[in-house]
């Protein structure tokens, strides 16, 4: 063996042990007494997963992130009362609602996501606020290699999910979202219509299956 090739060996050794130094000094080890039923529960959806137990509670912890689980309730960071419903149901009750209808709950909702994130001092983080709508079960976090994100379509109706985007991206107060571009109203307006595509600016050949926005894009792509 060369010398350069010795000393590029130790090396890489030494950056593996650094790495596997600096995990052990940034996690820590708790332990935890529970009972015999919850035991069996967690095997079982460990089995059911196809992962450890370790990686299930690791898990589980993570969630506490992004929202409370007291004894009876579950709350959001922002401390208001949550429930659990079906994706596919959620978007069937914005199905039913007028288009301004469904802006207008479009805007409430990315207010709720932003006042979350502003409690947590993350307002103007993006990537955090994407992985708090992943794990609230809103939409995966995507991010295409141009850097448009990439919000699923299963999420809601287009108007829902437009509005929702721009007071997510745009959390000023002094922004708002025109509840004016409703699909009739920019089909008749030639004028509203230039300005819908200046402010709005879908692009629509981004995914077949996802929204995606010009003013919807990370500066940088998140690291590996």
């Amino acid at each position: 063996m060369s010398e350069n090739s010795f000393q590029k060996s130790l090396n890489q050794k030494k950056t593996a042990s650094d790495r596997k130094n600096k995990v052990k000094d940034s996690t820590s080890v708790i332990t935890v007494r529970i009972d015999e039923e919850l035991n069996y529960n967690i095997d079982k959806l460990k089995k059911k997963l196809g992962i450890s137990k370790a990686d299930l509670i690791r898990n589980y912890l993570e969630l506490s992130k992004f929202i409370i689980k007291q004894k009876s309730s579950i709350k959001s960071l922002n401390d208001r009362d949550c429930i659990i419903i079906k994706r596919s149901f959620f978007r069937k009750l914005i199905d039913t609602l007028e288009e301004v209808d469904q802006m207008e709950l479009g805007i409430k909702t990315a207010r709720f996501i932003n006042d979350i994130a502003r409690l947590q001092g993350k307002i103007e983080n993006i990537e955090y606020k994407l992985d708090l709508c992943e794990q609230l079960g809103f939409f995966p976090k995507l991010i295409d290699e141009d850097k448009y994100i990439l919000f699923a379509k299963k999420f809601g109706s287009k108007k829902f999910s437009e509005a929702f985007v721009y007071k997510l991206i745009n959390h000023d107060p002094k922004s708002k979202y025109n509840t004016r571009y409703t699909d009739e109203t920019i089909e008749s307006n030639k004028s509203l219509r230039t300005q819908y595509k200046k402010e709005i600016n879908p692009a629509e050949e981004r995914s077949a299956s996802h929204y995606a926005f010009e003013f919807a894009k990370l500066l940088e792509l998140p690291e590996e």
